[in-house]
């Protein structure tokens, strides 16, 4: 069983992160871990505190020389902006008070129902920790399950198709289906500032972006992720818990900003007719079963079916602006414009690299749950094992 927790708040001294039941054996590398958390810095309309971190993750526990040791592996990613708050997030009393409180909760964000719920009366206590912040600590954890996954062939990428207004067409049915065309888009994105493999949608994405930041408001966008490689049994139709699909839905959106999730074709399958929505089934004796297009995003029945595992998330603007909006004071109970914290104007590209993070724990822990192993080599002999079964079926 996989699985991972973060832990830390936004001004705090840093994130820490655990991750348990990667395999013995298993090479790891922290240049790869540091520039995957340099990706998700990157891109056009990020805000200051972008120019303050420079991410690098140190690994406490789990791995020796090099490799996995099976035990849990601990992460922890320094706050450099903590030099500037340490008294005002220290965990010590004698510093209580040392920063005045935050009253004014934001519309869009968990200010205010988690001031209730946890009965804060400074919000601080509650936005610290659901700062998108803590992202940074997943796609650290998201770098060891890429590079597990990687052992098996299994490879993932991401591409912007919107921010606000300004889209790029992607057709998922046969887009999804052409591993050749995913791989292109992904490398297109990753030249690119904003993530978008098309040059003349992102150059009006970048003015969508600059327009936004001259207007004082936040711009949000679509970005879909997938995985390349990845064998038809993943997963399971059993139970409700245990579908592949549902837990990937579940992982992208509990990415902070992000309200709704599609697999494959999503939404625009609700309106086409069953002949046109279903990926038919072909067999070739050198390919074995294989579909023309990909409308199901890869997973039938919560299984997947062999080809690629796509999903698209999308995120809604960032509620905190630099023209606030309206909002009531929670000590006084009259109105005001909501508090401003520094943040980002967009964070699609971003928050595509976290979803990638995201897809990568999902399958990881999916892959596991199928092949099991407590060393890596264990893992590989099961996985082997079932590719020749497959073959022969």
């Amino acid at each position: 069983m996989l699985r991972f927790y973060t832990a830390g708040e936004s001004h705090g001294r840093g994130l820490v992160g655990i991750l348990e039941g990667l395999p013995a054996g298993l090479p790891l590398s922290i240049e790869f871990i540091n520039s995957e958390l340099k990706r998700r810095q990157k891109g056009y309309g990020r805000g200051g505190r972008m120019k303050i971190e420079s991410d690098q993750a140190q690994i406490l526990s789990g791995v020796r020389w090099g490799k996995t040791l099976g035990s849990p592996i601990s992460l922890f990613i320094e706050n450099r902006d903590w030099a500037n708050w340490q008294e005002g997030m220290s965990a010590d009393a004698v510093h209580a008070g040392s920063l005045e409180p935050v009253t004014r909760p934001r519309p869009g964000h968990a200010d205010l129902p988690g001031a209730l719920k946890y009965a804060q009366r400074d919000i601080r206590n509650i936005l610290e920790r659901s700062s998108a912040r803590e992202t940074a600590m997943r796609v650290a954890l998201g770098a060891l399950a890429k590079s597990f996954l990687l052992e098996f062939g299994i490879s993932i990428g991401s591409f912007v198709t919107s921010i606000g207004d300004v889209e790029t067409p992607i057709k998922a049915g046969r887009t999804y289906a052409d591993t050749k065309l995913l791989l292109k888009l992904s490398e297109r994105a990753g030249k690119s500032d904003v993530s978008c493999p098309s040059r003349d949608a992102a150059a009006r994405m970048r003015a969508e972006i600059d327009n936004a930041i001259k207007n004082g408001y936040s711009l949000g966008g679509q970005f879909t992720v997938f995985a390349l490689g990845v064998l038809p049994g993943l997963g399971t139709h059993t139970q409700w818990d245990r579908k592949l699909d549902g837990l990937l839905a579940q992982a992208l959106m509990s990415i902070q900003a992000i309200k709704a999730v599609e697999i494959g074709g999503g939404a625009a399958l609700s309106g086409l007719p069953g002949r046109a929505a279903m990926d038919e089934i072909f067999y070739g004796k050198e390919t074995g079963f294989f579909r023309k297009t990909n409308n199901m995003g890869g997973i039938e029945g919560g299984i997947t079916n062999g080809m690629p595992v796509v999903a698209r998330a999308s995120m809604k603007p960032i509620p905190t602006q630099r023209k606030p909006l309206h909002s009531v004071d929670m000590k006084t109970k009259k109105p005001f414009a909501a508090a401003y914290e520094r943040s980002d104007v967009c964070a699609v590209p971003a928050a595509a690299v976290v979803g990638e993070a995201m897809l990568a724990l999902v399958l990881a822990g999916a892959f596991l749950e199928k092949f099991g192993g407590d060393s890596i080599t264990e893992t590989r002999r099961n996985y082997e094992s079932y590719k020749e079964c497959l073959q022969n079926f």
